[in-house]
């Protein structure tokens, strides 16, 4: 029974680093597309804190992911997106000057 125990604790934690991997991705290239539509130069991104949803859904897991990005080369910015799951809920970023070309 134990044996048992272990092989769904294990298979549990790897879907869940899965999850959080995949998670990972898709807000690397849901940030990197908004620094783009913006006109932005994506600097860095590091996963922020977790929360773990179950009340009224589906279990799913909630990231804050912090990013820089820079206008004009010289200075930087910090943002941050809010990941429910594999959607986007939220992104912020702090007002900056914008350069006109």
């Amino acid at each position: 029974m134990s044996d048992l125990f272990w092989i769904i604790a294990i298979a549990v934690i790897a879907s869940l680093f899965w999850q959080q991997r995949r998670q990972s991705e898709l807000a690397k290239q849901y940030i990197n597309r908004r620094c783009q539509q913006v006109g932005v130069q994506l600097i860095s991104i590091a996963r922020g804190n977790h929360k773990f949803g179950w009340p009224k859904g589906p279990l799913n897991i909630q990231t804050r992911y912090f990013f820089e990005f820079s206008v004009n080369g010289l200075d930087c910015y910090q943002g941050y997106a809010v990941m429910k799951g594999m959607r986007l809920q939220e992104v912020f970023m702090p007002a900056y000057p914008v350069v006109e070309e």
